[in-house]
């Protein structure tokens, strides 16, 4: 491997030759150049990204995304059209956290549809070859675009934009619930049958490949979960980690407008409520942060830095009530309260930020930030348990 974290700098330029030829690099290319400045701040690395750049006589360039806390994700230049490469993270995987079959299939396969994604361009098994990352890996076209993930990046838009945009992510959640599975060839992407206790299978088994400690609080969660589980409704191709900054915004001061929605490792087929009990997470997270860190009621000031969030009201966001009643206008349906959804979403943060600890520990983790992510599962499992006891105002109007 080069040193780039992950990810064989000239093994991807030998594969682009061989395989995708209308990608390599033009003959003058040249390698030492500065990228063409653009505006996606998806692809644009930190400005402490580790191992920076890597240039070879091939002239493609790779850095490290900063900001992922699951999968490696790697910004090309070089080639002829932009590219994002994603890749499974280093060390500890679990089996289906980090699927990059499934995240290319369902890019495919909305291509087209109302949903925005970027242009798919391969996928890849490079378990046995070990040419590029020793890994399965998918290849796609950057999008142009940036992510709104921290309350600075707000400041290019007008509250009336900022507006729009949250009112227009709760339109395309709504439109992705719309879409009919067999019509873009998803029929057979998940079973919707029994998707719930399927779900809390799954992230119990995550849970349990991850531990390193005891998690009473989450325990408790999961115990409280299990003991309840609501009725699914009709089954839709649920995203899975759905919220703003996996997102990609462009246009002007006064017109915000969603680009891309990336991150599809989590897609599957199962009942859409379960994206809007995440959508609806994220788009609070900033109540979480400011809670208490521990029991002796120390504050806690981790999870603005390890999940932060750009969504403010102050700002001009939508609240989350207008989040939802948007969404339920869009879809035609009535939403019911999203109580157990909310605690669910809860659930499976901290599940995947335990799962982080455990890779953190272990040294298995590229970037910074990584340190903070044990300190917040119990206080996230802690706002999940509140959620089962949550009165939330009845969400059960019919959209005119």
């Amino acid at each position: 491997m080069t040193d780039v974290p992950g990810l064989d700098v000239a093994g991807l330029a030998a594969w682009i030759d061989r395989v995708h030829p209308e990608l390599s690099p033009e003959p003058d290319h040249d390698a030492n150049a500065d990228p063409e400045p653009d505006h996606d701040a998806n692809a644009d690395p930190e400005p402490d990204a580790p191992a920076a750049r890597r240039a070879d006589g091939s002239g493609i360039t790779a850095a490290v995304i900063e900001g992922g806390r699951s999968n490696l994700t790697y910004r090309i230049e070089g080639t002829r059209r932009p590219l994002i490469l994603r890749r499974p993270p280093l060390g500890h995987v679990l089996s289906s956290a980090h699927d990059m079959r499934r995240e290319h299939r369902v890019i495919s396969a909305l291509g087209g549809s109302a949903v925005p994604v970027p242009v798919a361009v391969d996928i890849v098994d490079d378990t046995d070859t070990r040419e590029v990352t020793g890994t399965p890996f998918f290849v796609m076209e950057r999008a142009p675009g940036r992510v709104l993930a921290r309350p600075a990046d707000n400041a290019g838009f007008t509250p009336a934009a900022l507006h729009r945009l949250g009112i227009s992510l709760a339109a395309h959640l709504a439109d992705l619930h719309a879409v009919d599975p067999d019509s873009v060839g998803l029929g057979d992407f998940g079973r919707p049958d029994g998707y719930l206790e399927r779900q809390l299978r799954t992230w119990r088994r995550q849970l349990d490949a991850s531990r390193s400690r005891e998690t009473p609080t989450l325990d408790a969660l999961q115990a409280s979960l299990e003991g309840d589980v609501p009725a699914s409704g009709r089954p839709a191709i649920v995203h899975g980690d759905y919220r703003l900054d996996n997102a990609l915004v462009v246009g002007g001061r006064d017109d915000a407008h969603v680009s891309a929605i990336l991150d599809w490792e989590m897609a599957t087929l199962g009942d859409p409520l379960v994206d809007l009990g995440m959508f609806a997470l994220y788009w609070t997270i900033g109540d979480l942060a400011g809670d208490d860190g521990d029991a002796d009621g120390a504050a806690n000031p981790g999870l603005a830095a390890a999940v932060p969030s750009a969504v403010d009201p102050a700002a001009g966001y939508p609240d989350l009530d207008e989040l939802v009643d948007a969404y339920a206008a869009r879809a035609g349906i009535a939403v019911p309260t999203l109580d157990w959804y909310r605690a669910f979403a809860a659930y499976k943060l901290a599940v995947i930020l335990e799962g982080i600890h455990y890779r953190f520990r272990a040294g298995d983790t590229v970037g910074a930030g990584f340190d903070r992510m044990g300190g917040l599962v119990e206080p996230l499992a802690r706002r999940g348990l509140e959620a089962r006891c949550w009165t939330s105002r009845s969400m059960s109007r019919r959209p005119h």
